[in-house]
């Protein structure tokens, strides 16, 4: 089938002209133009470093690459001379697309354009997004940071990552998205490509606001042998969040994706995972956490789908309601079109136990300290999964969670 720039575009606009208009106004936002803004990590507000900072992105760190972008505009590129040497670029997607002919092999290659409603108006009115790749057998120690980031009130910020590690690579990248403003709408599509015997380790960070609609599209191709683990946590409340990433695991190929989610205020977050073990003696594990609490209501999905023989996969969902008024649903499913297929699923929604609360309280603490207690050891599950070196910054990030979701 032909992948050209118009071919794209046209299979984009009939998936707008079916009129899927859905709960968002589409049309109700801002896309402005793709452009530049450079600036100088120091020559950044002190509120939007904080605001970075809070969703684990350290814009002064020279370590590592850093991609910053602010509303539609690329603000900040940096790359080490360490990743230089190795032949590792950053860029952002457009920038990619236009130096070299052949990102455009992996351009909607994993995700389709036509997917839905929100992937084809992000090709229609792309603003960037960022663009990674790490050369064959070259291994990362350092994080790679991705902040995206946004300022202006009712705008749309449509962006298109492209993540590629080579054979034999590995790669930690650690990628913040952040609001300022109070209302929009952010639309991220992300394509990872882990070849042969690579690994990527993908931790995401949401700090959204109550009046911002989200919707991240996810789809990762993970080569034989190849791992792709990922860690998401969302800190803060949001109108209405959608996500389902679906990771294709080929033969002997792993794949692990941890979510933690806290639901505040009147926030909707419908958020699942979805594996499928194309080849033979591929493993696979989906992890969900939620706390919920206000009016805030969460769905946790999950699917496992066995397509080859000797694969392995769990999914496990659990929910914390506190408040009566708090609301949350279980949905997995699992599916096995093959012999061999050996698929799993636990699932669980419940209140503290006044048992556990009294143990507690009965030792010296407070009903809150208690609460938090229970919380922090309710959340603490993935992170064995994780590089050692960023394992104590994620359990700060969860105690973060812990702390917001009593107030």
């Amino acid at each position: 089938m032909p992948r050209s720039k118009d071919h794209l575009k046209e299979r984009a606009k009939k998936v707008l002209e079916r009129g899927e208009a859905g709960e968002i106004d589409l049309k109700g936002y801002d896309y402005g133009e793709p452009g530049e803004e450079e600036v100088k990590p120091e020559e950044l507000p002190e509120k939007l470093l904080r605001r970075a900072e809070e969703v684990g992105i350290d814009l002064g760190s020279v370590s590592g690459g850093t991609y910053l972008q602010i509303d539609h505009n690329v603000a900040y590129t940096m790359v080490t001379d360490y990743l230089k040497k190795q032949g590792v670029l950053i860029m952002s997607t457009l920038e990619a697309l236009e130096k070299f002919e052949w990102v455009k092999e992996y351009y909607w290659k994993a995700m389709p354009v036509d997917t839905d409603k929100f992937t084809a108006m992000t090709e229609l009115n792309l603003r960037h997004g960022y663009f990674i790749y790490v050369p064959a057998g070259v291994k990362i120690d350092r994080p790679i940071q991705a902040c995206l980031m946004m300022r202006t009130k009712r705008i749309a910020q449509p962006v298109h990552n492209i993540i590629i590690v080579d054979k034999g690579a590995d790669i930690t990248l650690v990628t913040g998205c952040a609001a300022m403003v109070n209302e929009g709408l952010h639309i991220g599509v992300s394509e990872f490509y882990v070849k042969e015997g690579a690994r990527a380790n993908f931790i995401m960070i949401h700090g959204w606001a109550p009046d911002f609609n989200v919707r991240p599209r996810t789809a990762v191709i993970v080569e034989s042998e190849g791992t792709f683990t990922s860690y998401y946590v969302n800190l803060y409340p949001v109108r209405n969040l959608q996500m389902e990433p679906r990771v294709y695991l080929h033969a002997k190929a792993r794949g692990y994706l941890t979510s933690i989610l806290l639901g505040k205020g009147d926030s909707t977050m419908d958020v699942g995972g979805r594996l499928e073990f194309v080849g033979r003696g591929s493993r696979g594990e989906i992890i969900s956490r939620s706390i919920i609490t206000d009016q805030a209501t969460v769905i946790m999905r999950g699917r496992l789908i066995g397509r080859a023989t000797e694969v392995r996969g769990h999914l496990e969902c659990r929910g914390l309601l506190l408040s009566p008024n708090a609301r949350s649903k279980a949905i997995p499913e699992l599916e096995a079109v093959t012999e061999g297929a050996e698929l799993t699923h636990e699932a669980a929604i419940g209140r503290i136990s006044e048992e556990e609360l009294n143990y507690l309280m009965a030792r010296g603490f407070t009903e809150e300290e208690a609460t938090s207690l229970i919380v922090r050891g309710f959340l603490d599950v993935g992170l064995d999964k994780m590089p050692k070196r960023l394992q104590a910054s994620l359990r700060s990030i969860l105690d973060t969670v812990a702390k917001l979701s009593k107030g």
